[in-house]
């Protein structure tokens, strides 16, 4: 995926964060919440959207608003800077096509050792069996 510039569509809505930060916690907004419009974004073609929607769904609310919450750090600017992070993280990984696994043939020789190797362990086993019964 092409570096694409998501920052004017985001909206981020700051709150007081739980964790460290002491009696700081009480009193400063520092948990970051990035809000994303999946299916109203300008930036995003019609099939990217789809492709979010589906393998984004638990992200994503009924309105379509992808979310990203962020608030490990004590400061609002490193919790934003980790949201955004985190956003181009999963966009990419979405929207990054699978590799097609190919088929492999096997040689017919590759299928006998196989399958010989097998009947050979299979004996081994075997015959440990018939050692045992004598004792």
């Amino acid at each position: 995926m092409e570096e694409r510039d998501f920052t004017v569509e985001f909206k981020f809505i700051t709150s007081r964060s739980s964790g460290s930060g002491g009696q700081n916690v009480n009193k400063v907004n520092t948990k970051v919440e990035l809000r994303f419009d999946v299916l109203n974004s300008s930036i995003l073609t019609q099939e990217e959207k789809r492709i979010l929607v589906e393998k984004l769904a638990n992200k994503i609310t009924t309105e379509g608003i992808l979310q990203i919450v962020s608030q490990e750090d004590r400061t609002q600017l490193k919790n934003k800077e980790k949201c955004i992070e985190k956003f181009y993280e999963l966009i990419s990984k979405a929207l990054t096509k699978p590799k097609l696994r190919k088929k492999v043939k096997l040689s017919r020789t590759l299928i006998e050792k196989r399958l010989e190797k097998k009947k050979k362990l299979s004996e081994k086993k075997e015959m440990r069996k018939k050692d045992f019964d004598i004792q």
